[in-house]
């Protein structure tokens, strides 16, 4: 009987894996078959669902992501899988897990998340850093966990006022710093120093090159944007006509769904110049014609069919600050988002027409970019 039901646990964890990957060149996962293990039928199958309905990649990676890390801790936490819908204790318990205060904790050890579950929740990867977790982190992981309940016809707690006002109350207790994304800005200084490291003519020059070329000079362009980048979404333009040389080349790039925007919006950023030079000289060499345009290189300078994987833009980003004698751990592909903005302040570009080419919605968040790189120097920081 044991193992009877040892293989039935096994077929289903096979098939849940056969049914990821059905859905994977929408959803790319690179921990599969753990996620088979983590993820019950019922989830495999909200996510088919989410796919079949036209949810944007990214949201649907973020929605996986935090549905397995949900599931992960139900699991070390209550030693079951996580019950539709979530009763509000084990909304509490979540918070109380993830928001706590440090100095308290130096004084009662059980305050926080218990050492038994923070160390099994370490051991799968899933926790990496030290202390209590973002709010931000800890609101987005609650709205997806209360989308995902919604998705299944439930309803849940999650708008309870006793949750609120623990998590309120939770970051009252423990104020944290907001850390930017990238600690640094990739700035034209920045941007110089990287490029000087991709002066070769090898391929994994030429594409580097035309990454950071096109990533930055598009607008800072988000790391799953320029992974996700294919021919199809590339128009080439009229030259633009200089008084002082050669009209420069000019090419569109057709967004299509962002974060920020539906699918329906055609959105359309520019390259002109230099940029435009990089992405056809990676596009020749590589003899790219259709489909992604930026790929992965083989240990023999073999180009990959299929696209680079997001976060192999960021760590191309972090390579290239290593060679070019700069601290990695400073700088990740959200430094050209900020690094564009901050340029265009320096180079005294209206906010407005930065924007338009950086795609941001939000005026506040784009000025936060923006202004930081006048206030620290500015008048207003020397009145003494």
């Amino acid at each position: 009987m044991a193992n009877t039901r040892k293989q039935l646990a096994l077929s289903g964890i096979e098939r849940r894996s056969v049914e990821l990957d059905t859905i994977a060149s929408v959803l790319p996962i690179d921990r599969r078959d753990e996620l088979a293990e983590l993820l019950t039928d019922k989830n495999v199958e909200t996510l088919r669902h989410l796919v079949n309905e036209g949810m944007g990649a990214n949201t649907l990676r973020a929605l996986t992501s935090d549905l397995a890390y949900l599931e992960a801790w139900g699991l070390a936490a209550t030693g079951r899988s996580l019950p539709w819908p979530a009763p509000e204790a084990l909304l509490l318990k979540f918070v109380a897990h993830h928001l706590w205060d440090p100095e308290k904790r130096a004084a009662d050890p059980d305050h926080s998340m218990p050492a038994a579950v923070d160390e099994k929740l370490r051991r799968q990867k899933f926790l990496k850093s030290v202390g209590p977790h973002a709010p931000a982190t800890v609101r987005r992981r609650l709205a997806n966990w209360s989308t995902l309940t919604k998705w299944r016809g439930l309803d849940g707690a999650f708008a309870s006022p006793a949750l609120k006002s623990a998590i309120r109350l939770a970051i009252r207790a423990a104020p944290r710093q907001r850390l930017r994304k990238s600690a640094k800005a990739v700035t034209g200084d920045v941007l110089a120093k990287l490029l000087a490291t991709c002066a070769a003519d090898s391929l994994r020059d030429l594409r580097d090159r035309a990454i950071l070329m096109v990533a930055f000079a598009s607008g800072g362009r988000r790391r799953s944007e320029i992974a996700g980048l294919r021919c199809e979404q590339l128009t080439v333009e009229a030259p633009i006509e200089v008084t002082d040389g050669p009209p420069l080349p000019s090419l569109a790039i057709h967004l299509g769904r962002t974060k920020t925007s539906s699918g329906e919006q055609d959105e359309v950023v520019y390259l002109t110049g230099r940029p435009v030079d990089a992405l056809n000289a990676w596009m020749t060499a590589a003899r790219i014609e259709s489909g992604s345009v930026f790929r992965g290189i083989g240990r023999w300078g073999t180009v990959s069919r299929r696209a680079l994987d997001p976060q192999s833009v960021n760590a191309i980003i972090k390579q290239r600050a290593e060679m070019a004698g700069l601290d990695r751990g400073e700088f990740s592909a959200h430094g050209l988002r900020s690094g564009y903005l901050t340029e265009a302040a320096n180079r005294g570009i209206p906010l407005p027409e930065a924007m338009e080419q950086s795609r941001h919605r939000s005026v506040q968040q784009a000025s936060s970019y923006y202004n930081n790189a006048t206030r620290r120097s500015g008048r207003a920081a020397r009145l003494l």
